[in-house]
């Protein structure tokens, strides 16, 4: 009897598995397989993404997301990173914290994300994803606040999507992606016109709309 396929969520967790204290970006790779570029967009866009503090990621990862949106661009079938990168380690605690966050969005879009408009996996579906995964993963790279969270999640939802081949997700993922750069828009605008202070605010408004008013004090 064929053993049932293992999901998105249990793929994840497998890659940070293991007695070490740390866990290299080669190791994750390794154990990516046939899956390529998807677990590697969610994997490298997890710091960013999730409400786990994750100072100075979001540069240099949003730099590989990049170079994976290149590649896609290009149209390669199997990701590559190089070899820095590839020994670039993390602590298997703060691994385990960003699996176990992602996973508990995982367990539910596992009930609704499925295979269908396959159009993703085809070479066009790629080399558009690609495009909005560079533009993203660009967005990420630049030191301004509130604007790494948002792209990421973007990339995030796109790597679940070319998992479980789920065209109508891209399709939702590509919609997000253009609310996530009209908000990084409107944070430049408050910068230039408010300066340093407007952004604070927001912030905390943000903090406020989604935690209390208990949050924003």
């Amino acid at each position: 009897m064929k053993s049932p396929e293992k999901t998105l969520s249990d793929n994840l967790a497998s890659l940070v598995e293991g007695p070490a204290d740390v866990v290299s970006i080669r190791t994750m790779v390794e154990r990516v397989g046939d899956k390529g570029f998807g677990i590697l967009l969610v994997v490298l866009s997890l710091p960013s993404a999730l409400p786990v503090p994750a100072p100075g990621y979001s540069t240099p990862f949003g730099i590989l997301l990049a170079l994976l949106g290149i590649q896609m661009i290009a149209g390669r079938t199997t990701p590559w990173l190089p070899k820095k990168a590839l020994d670039k380690e993390v602590s298997r605690e703060f691994a385990g914290k960003m699996v176990r966050s992602a996973n508990r969005f995982l367990h539910f879009t596992e009930k609704v994300v499925r295979p269908r408009m396959r159009w993703i996996n085809t070479l066009g579906g790629r080399i558009f994803l690609g495009v909005v995964v560079l533009c993203m993963a660009l967005l990420m790279t630049l030191p301004i606040p509130l604007t790494n969270t948002g792209p990421a999640i973007v990339i995030f939802c796109i790597g679940v999507s070319i998992s479980e081949d789920d065209g109508l997700a891209a399709i939702g993922s590509f919609l997000l992606g253009i609310l996530a750069a009209a908000f990084y828009a409107y944070i430049i605008y408050l910068l230039l016109t408010v300066g340093m202070d407007g952004v604070i605010q927001l912030k905390e408004w943000i903090k406020g709309l989604l935690f209390g008013s208990g949050a924003a004090q």
